[in-house]
């Protein structure tokens, strides 16, 4: 699958997991450069029992921006869990993909760990819309009732109706 990291330009590697009951989980074992897109080069995949140690991650339906996935010509731009196992014709996938976390000693490839995760701080831009939304509401409260007091005094001053 298409990637773009602080590496460059590449590939993500998933691999199917079969997990005790029989179902299966893609795993993001990591990056690899488009020059090494071939496996011949990556560490060997695990032939026994395995822990996996990663961040949870939803699947990501409907390809990449302005491109959607083409299973027929397996080019995928997301990591779209249910096209892709279909496409493998694999059954029990789990609904989610584990990005794995890359060990410390480790080195080759696919590079895992890659997963950059950051949670926004939009609190100013919170404070200040709600701040102003309250002068907004101060403001056409006081108007309102600027408008209503000098109704009411000039319908004083008037006077009753002449006959």
């Amino acid at each position: 699958m298409q990637a773009l990291t602080e590496l460059g330009g590449g590939y993500w590697v998933l691999t199917p997991l079969a997990l005790n009951d029989g179902s299966i989980v893609f795993v993001n074992r990591g990056f690899v450069p488009t020059d090494k897109r071939e496996g011949a080069s990556w560490r060997e995949e695990a032939s026994g029992p395995v822990m996996v140690t990663g961040l949870l991650r939803l699947s990501e339906p409907g390809g990449g921006f302005l491109r959607p996935n083409d299973p027929r010509s397996d080019r995928w731009y997301s990591r779209d869990v249910a096209a892709i196992a279909a496409s493998r014709g694999l059954d029990r996938v789990a609904p989610y993909f584990i990005d794995l976390e890359r060990a410390p000693d480790e080195s080759g490839l696919p590079i895992g760990g890659l997963t950059v995760v950051t949670f926004p701080n939009n609190h100013l831009v919170y404070a200040v819309t709600w701040g102003i939304l309250a002068l907004m509401a101060a403001a056409g409260t006081a108007f309102l009732n600027v408008q209503v007091l000098q109704t009411r005094r000039w319908s004083r001053r008037a006077g009753p109706p002449e006959s």
